[in-house]
């Protein structure tokens, strides 16, 4: 089971892993309601190192970002969530829309973001810092109709 933490509680730890010669994954997004499509793409994250480490929109960010009535469910329970799944090994609560300033101080070997982006055409604004730093950047495939605003509009249709 992986851990709640702290960004820089993370960054104590950091010099340690890489000495160890452990590879480092980064991910983050809102993860307001789980669902599969976020665990295939956690699962795909982990695949490509030794530690996930999972940013979780803080629910300031979150409203920015998705709207007024999100999140559904608190950045404090959604931490709790991820970090209780097998393939995450932390989770901590962010505060930016974005996870630049995340991304800059972790400087993690892989940074992972779902194919939505691929699919939305909108620029990862977090790559450039990663090729800056020689990591690697991944999009991990999109599982078509699975997104939490989705299963939001199901539950609105069906109440």
């Amino acid at each position: 089971m992986g851990e709640v933490t702290t960004l820089p509680a993370l960054l104590e730890r950091r010099e340690g892993w890489r000495r160890e010669g452990r590879r480092a994954v980064l991910t983050n997004g809102v993860f307001d309601l789980l669902h599969v499509g976020h665990l295939r793409s956690l699962q795909t994250a982990r695949a490509l190192g030794e530690l996930l480490i999972v940013a979780v929109n803080s629910d300031a960010s979150a409203r920015a970002l998705k709207g007024p009535e999100r999140p559904i469910v608190p950045a404090s329970e959604r931490a709790e969530l991820l970090a209780g799944l097998s393939c995450v090994d932390f989770a901590f609560v962010f505060d930016e829309p974005t996870a630049e300033r995340v991304v800059a101080a972790l400087r993690p070997d892989v940074y992972v973001k779902g194919g939505d982006y691929d699919a939305s055409g909108k620029p990862l604004p977090e790559a450039a810092i990663v090729h800056e730093y020689g990591g690697e950047v991944v999009l991990a495939p999109l599982v078509e109709g699975l997104s939490s605003s989705n299963l939001i509009e199901r539950i609105r249709d069906r109440g």
